[in-house]
């Protein structure tokens, strides 16, 4: 059991939504914060919103955001009590932890054991067997020796899936769906993940075939007690990487709702974790589940479990890290209705969703009942192209499933943003598309249903507003008249490097 600490001041280690989203619940707690930026973040909201700001160096991640002994020079320096890591980063790194844990500042995570546990793929996988956590058929440690590799492949049964130890999104990941590719592909995940994670471990595990993507949000004090707030969906990927999430699932029951949730405090409590962490499993179509990893941070998509809890998670982050108890059990959490959420990209998805970076020319975000908006950026400032392209967090709420689509699809109707493609269109692809709205779908749903031709197909209205978008443009860069305006008010254009803008029309 920790003693209690005070909490007077909190530096952010992070940028953008994140660090906006942790400093207003923490000005709520009448927390003072510390900001830290980039550069090119000299003016970005998270800056301002900070009691004080302090620059860590220049654009490039590695030489500001990452710069961990710059980041505790500024928290001693700024007198903070306490550092909250957001996610990315220096979030899940153990070094750091440590490093903060040394200066005497409190680490606003899980234990410096938990992260590096968890942090490693193989080492997570052991204590979860020693746990009696579901996990798919494959090599508890990584393995080195190919020959012995393609025997145990063999036997696991293709296609198989070859995992880096370290790291994660999509990096060092190779499927393979037979003996013949094997070898190539075992080699070139081993050099992916040396790429990316400076560590070239793999492992080998059973494919599941159309799984879906379902995660469970848990809260662990320091006092012994762990519980979970319910499952997300996460299955609507790009790159391996999400872009829409629910909670809840559509498609788990409450037996396996429970029994998943009893896996996912067994996951937590076998790492001695203590925070807020997130247990990832995959579910195949009999609804057998199996541990894929656990993240020791908050997650993107926690405002989806906020909305169906009713509870700021970071308020209860700021509450464990203090040393207080949770004050309620498992018994006393209920879902209340559904929410979804829509990850808002500077990315262009009628070309493969690549990221699209630029300036901010409009940036008019929805609102109303139900509807909350997470954003780090602001009209006339710009997606930085040094820093993940995300641009904002839509969450809508509903009393059922069918109404937290009706609302959402509504509020990106009305999302206005100019100056850079999007992933709005995509994201209405999905409200409207019959697998989405059926939850009949799985992580392979970008694959199996979407394509840069049906983005707008279903669509006549904004069909037609863009032939006209391009009719115009073509018009007046003939005439040497330069792009068209949104000065009606009835559109807003966006550059989308197609030669053309790509407009996001209001229909009321």
């Amino acid at each position: 059991m920790a003693d209690r600490v005070k909490i007077n001041k909190v530096l952010i280690a992070n940028r953008g939504e994140i660090a906006v989203r942790v400093m207003r619940t923490c000005h709520e707690l009448g927390i003072a914060t510390v900001a830290v930026y980039s550069e090119p973040d000299a003016s970005a909201p998270h800056v301002r919103l900070a009691t004080e700001a302090w620059p860590v160096g220049p654009a490039a991640s590695s030489d500001s955001y990452l710069r961990a002994d710059r980041i505790l020079e500024v928290a001693k320096r700024s007198s903070a009590d306490a550092v909250h890591p957001g996610y990315g980063f220096l979030s899940e790194n153990a070094d750091f932890a440590a490093a903060c844990a040394e200066a005497g500042i409190t680490f606003i995570g899980p234990p410096i054991g938990a992260i590096r546990s968890m942090g490693d793929k193989t080492a997570a996988r052991a204590l979860m067997d020693e746990a009696g956590v579901p996990m798919a058929p494959g090599t508890v440690d990584a393995i080195d020796d190919v020959p012995e590799a393609e025997r145990i492949a063999g036997e696991i049964g293709f296609p198989v899936l070859i995992k880096a130890a370290a790291g994660g999104g999509g990096k060092g990941m190779r499927i393979v769906r037979d003996a013949e590719h094997f070898v190539s592909s075992m080699e070139a995940a081993r050099r992916e993940a040396q790429s990316a994670f400076g560590d070239g471990r793999v492992f080998i595990e059973k494919y599941i075939d159309e799984p879906r993507h379902i995660e469970f949000q848990i809260l662990a004090d320091t006092h012994g007690n762990i519980v979970h707030l319910f499952e997300r969906e996460c299955s609507i990927q790009r790159r391996h990487q999400k872009v829409i999430e629910e909670a809840p699932s559509s498609v788990l029951t409450p037996e396996l709702r429970e029994q998943m949730g009893r896996s996912a405090v067994e996951a937590a409590r076998s790492c001695g974790y203590v925070g807020a962490g997130t247990v990832e499993f995959l579910v195949d179509k009999d609804l057998n589940y199996y541990f894929m990893e656990m993240n020791t941070r908050l997650q993107v998509e926690h405002p989806v479990t906020e909305w169906i809890t009713g509870m700021d998670l970071v308020a209860e982050q700021l509450r464990i890290a203090a040393g207080e108890p949770l004050g309620y059990t498992q018994d006393d959490l209920h879902i209340h209705g559904h929410a979804i959420e829509s990850r808002v990209y500077a990315e262009d998805p009628s070309s493969g969703f690549l990221p699209s970076p630029g300036p901010l020319l409009r940036h008019a975000m929805p609102s109303g009942f139900g509807v909350r908006v997470d954003a780090g950026v602001e009209e006339g400032g710009e997606v930085p192209i040094y820093y993940d392209p995300m641009i904002s967090k839509l969450t809508t709420w509903g009393r059922t499933r069918a109404e937290a689509i009706r609302r959402m699809h509504r509020a990106l109707e009305e999302y206005e943003i100019a100056g850079v493609p999007t992933t709005i269109p995509f994201c209405m692809f999905v409200m409207r598309h019959e697998a989405f709205t059926s939850g009949n779908f799985s992580t392979h749903f970008v694959d199996q249903h979407f394509s840069a031709d049906k983005l707008f197909a279903d669509d006549p209205v904004l069909t037609e507003a863009l032939a006209a978008a391009a009719a115009m443009f073509a018009e007046r860069e003939e005439n040497g008249d330069g792009a068209p305006s949104p000065a009606d008010g009835s559109a807003a254009g966006a550059s989308t490097g197609n030669g053309f803008s790509e407009w996001h029309v209001r229909r009321r």
